[in-house]
């Protein structure tokens, strides 16, 4: 492995660059510790804080996991969200099993506090007014992938089974629509990057400076009033989201000249 002193690009990309060749050929498999620092720097020739900086880029980008006093390793498969919010709904409005399979979502909290902005216009209220907030973490084997709170009018949530500090034995909107006596309608989803908060860097294990995908999923009634407004935060580069759908077919052409039709 080389680097190119002539080149535009700056040695540690070159470097991040063909690590990444070589992790996508399967030369280091995912949780596979790669070489020491001072070894990489002696395999390219370099400086060991030009290998560093290529360490800190590749886990800012997700693909590299630093283990204190163990070493950097190949971080495992992207947590892949298809067809994004849709999924929390199911094929039929059911209990999506296969996200159930490989994700556990543990409840943290449900308590009233005062709505944050973008939650505040979803609803249409004020910022800082009071609601139901129910937060959880989504974890996998080994990992927090997922930081999301779902919140409800207090008016809407007092004195239902949403107040309790317990999970379901169904998706959380399930529960919603029985104890509020509505139907979840339709749903819109807004899906934006930053950089995460301190609570949020330090759960999801990534670096303050890692960026997150955030999302705010906000769900209606069939009057087009929100009963529920979630939020999801996932580490970015660790993170695909999928969309699929069809696309319609083209409508036929109108007849310029249609004649005259007898009758």
């Amino acid at each position: 492995m080389t680097i190119n002193p002539g080149a535009a690009e700056f040695p540690h990309r070159q470097i991040a660059a063909q690590l990444k060749e070589r992790i996508r050929r399967g030369d280091w498999q995912p949780g596979e510790r790669l070489p020491s620092i001072p070894a990489m720097a002696e395999m390219f020739g370099v400086a060991k804080q030009t290998v560093q900086r290529t360490v800190d880029q590749l886990r800012v980008e997700g693909i590299l996991i630093t283990k204190p006093g163990s070493g950097t390793y190949v971080r495992g498969t992207r947590r892949r969200l298809n067809r994004l919010s849709r999924g929390r709904y199911g094929a039929h409005r059911g209990y999506h099993a296969d996200l159930a399979a490989r994700y556990r979502q543990q409840l943290v909290s449900v308590r009233r506090e005062a709505a944050p902005p973008e939650v505040a216009d979803a609803f249409g209220v004020r910022d800082g007014t009071e609601m139901l907030a129910r937060r959880h973490i989504v974890r996998t084997d080994d990992a927090a992938v997922e930081v999301g709170a779902s919140w409800f009018r207090v008016t809407d949530a007092s004195g239902t089974s949403l107040e309790r500090a317990e999970a379901f034995g169904r998706p959380l909107y399930q529960e919603a629509e029985e104890v509020l006596g509505k139907r979840y309608a339709s749903a819109t989803d807004t899906i934006s990057a930053r950089q995460p908060s301190r609570e949020e860097a330090e759960i999801l294990q990534i670096r303050p400076d890692t960026p997150v995908l955030h999302l705010l999923h906000v769900a209606f009634d069939e009057t087009r009033k929100p009963i529920e407004v979630a939020q999801a935060t996932w580490p970015g580069p660790m993170t695909t989201l999928t969309e699929e759908y069809k696309i319609p077919a083209p409508m036929p052409a109108p007849d310029p000249d249609p004649g005259l039709a007898l009758a």
